[in-house]
């Protein structure tokens, strides 16, 4: 039996407990994982509200040294991870390996952007004494960690979206505790992780409540979670109505916090007359790789087609559908993805208009949570007939729209909800031609892409992972990239302070020599 970790003491209680399901065969884990109780939860929290004064005066060498510790840490268990992830996941080695690389290196990021401490944005407002009719105050402002975060863990990403993943990593390097709420489908992957972090923890020095994981019911241990007075904010990844619950339940609190929830997407394309014919083969192969890379378990993969209708269309959806053919079912991340999937193909074949080209049959017997991709068609008419036509279905599964005119297009825009992403496609003539269409979609999305396929998310410091609801709960952040700290901080300002009682930051020597915005 293995327990939530709180600070550095290990949960008792085994009342309640659960195994992990291999998505492949079905298979249970030999070793079973205890539900923290509320008490546990009451110790994890207060630990983190102890911990939060000390992270946030620590120095910025010292929390870059401590992500770069974490990093190192997991590391030194990818062998760990391939066991235990390829297991609980179904998903090679390769992708465990991928995404352990990509986990360390945005910690290793975050780690470069709080050693050279420019993100602050420190401001000083010089006093002006004799200014008149009223003398102006020295004024100093800079961000400030906002308190203990909690975290829950995405199903679809083990690793990169999880304990450690961007969400944690952001927090700890704007000098926040962080507690984090494990996934069910993952329990074994997470904790090799957690042992990592607490190793790090106390290896750098770290206060106790620097980091907890739970294990528990995502309703029950999760509302109380984000419910409790000392949390002060939430990062999220997975359905809308996941995040809605706890958007919502945050929002009802007495002291209401933010939630920074990443939902659904269905990440548009739309093929402008431009794409000649001598290119539509390349799109194609780009799409079904796109639509189905992760079995389509990514938030980016793209969903909707919206295609010129005639020849060019009709070729279109028959190399699209041959292509996919090529595609064998693959296994879902576990039993819940697999049936949203399946019920969400079976209501959108059902709308008026839809038709379904191509949807894999998945031979009797071939495993735990086997799917196979689908391509669906509509009419743009069709497709604006029904609100419901354009919501998500997570999984290897593409609806190809026909259109007469881009003019159609507008319409579609200004009914889209908010995305996380869109790619058009074409010559660069198109855009110019299309530029109502390219405004309307830049109030619509996140990331706009030209000739390139939304999957692969550069973790960098100009990428942009969000966008309007319900691709997020706050469109005006980012969950992967140097800009995904900013959801957990807060503009400090001081005035009147004598020297020897500001931050380093906001002395006027300056002794960490970063940039500042000095009037």
């Amino acid at each position: 039996m293995d327990f939530s970790i709180i600070g550095f003491a290990r949960g008792e209680d085994h009342s309640s407990s659960f195994q992990a399901i291999n998505p492949v065969t079905g298979e249970a884990s030999m070793q079973s994982y205890a539900h923290a109780t509320l008490s546990e939860l009451e110790t994890a929290c207060s630990l983190a509200k102890k911990a939060s004064t000390i992270l946030a005066n620590m120095p910025g060498v010292r929390k870059a040294d401590f992500l770069e510790c974490v990093a190192d840490r997991i590391d030194a268990r990818v062998e760990d991870l391939v066991k235990v992830m390829t297991f609980e996941s179904g998903l090679p080695e390769a992708r465990v390996r991928a995404e352990a690389g990509r986990t360390c290196g945005q910690l290793r990021m975050f780690a470069g952007m709080v050693r050279k401490g420019d993100w602050v944005q420190a401001r000083i407002d010089q006093a002006q004494p004799d200014r008149k009719p009223l003398p102006k105050p020295d004024l100093r402002s800079m961000l400030r960690p906002i308190g203990p975060v909690a975290v829950f863990c995405a199903s679809n990403f083990p690793l990169a979206y999880s304990v450690a993943g961007g969400d944690s990593a952001s927090a700890w390097a704007a000098g926040c505790p962080v507690i984090v709420k494990a996934h069910h489908a993952h329990p074994g992957t997470a904790l090799v992780v957690a042992e990592a972090v607490v190793e790090a923890v106390k290896s750098c020095g770290f206060p106790e409540g620097t980091f907890s994981m739970l294990y528990g019911d995502g309703r029950k241990l999760g509302k109380e979670l984000v419910m409790h007075p000392f949390i002060k904010a939430v990062g999220f990844t997975g359905s809308r109505a996941g995040g809605r619950a706890l958007f919502d339940l945050a929002s009802s609190r007495v002291e209401p916090i933010a939630v920074f929830a990443e939902m659904s997407s269905v990440n548009p394309v739309f093929v402008l007359p431009g794409l000649m014919e001598d290119k539509l083969t390349g799109f194609v192969s780009g799409l079904a790789g796109s639509a189905t890379l992760g079995n389509g378990q990514f938030c980016t993969n793209p969903g909707i087609v919206f295609h010129p209708d005639g020849p060019l269309g009709d070729r279109l959806l028959s190399e699209y559908v041959d292509r996919l053919k090529d595609i064998p079912p693959c296994p879902m991340l576990h039993a819940g993805i697999r049936e949203a999937y399946v019920n969400g193909l079976d209501r959108l074949s059902s709308i008026e208009g839809v038709k379904v080209a191509y949807r894999a049959v998945v031979p009797s017997g071939s495993g735990g949570c086997d799917v196979g991709p689908c391509v669906l068609s509509v009419s743009l008419a069709d497709f604006l007939a029904s609100k419901k036509i354009s919501d998500e279905v997570f999984g290897p599964s593409t609806l190809l729209v026909s259109y007469s005119s881009t003019d159609q297009l507008l319409e579609v825009v200004q009914g889209l909800e908010g995305q996380l992403t869109t790619s058009l496609f074409g010559e660069v003539a198109d855009l110019k031609a299309n530029a109502d269409l390219v405004a309307l979609l830049e109030a619509t999305v996140g990331r706009m892409l030209f000739n390139q396929f939304p999957t692969g998310v550069e973790v960098c410091g100009a990428i942009v992972h969000g966008g309007p609801y319900p691709a997020t709960t706050d469109g005006q952040s980012t969950s992967v990239g140097e800009r995904a700290i900013y959801r957990f901080v807060r503009p400090v300002c001081f005035q009147g302070f004598p020297e020897e009682a500001l931050p380093d930051e906001l002395k006027e020597g300056n002794p960490l020599g970063i940039k500042r915005m000095d009037a």
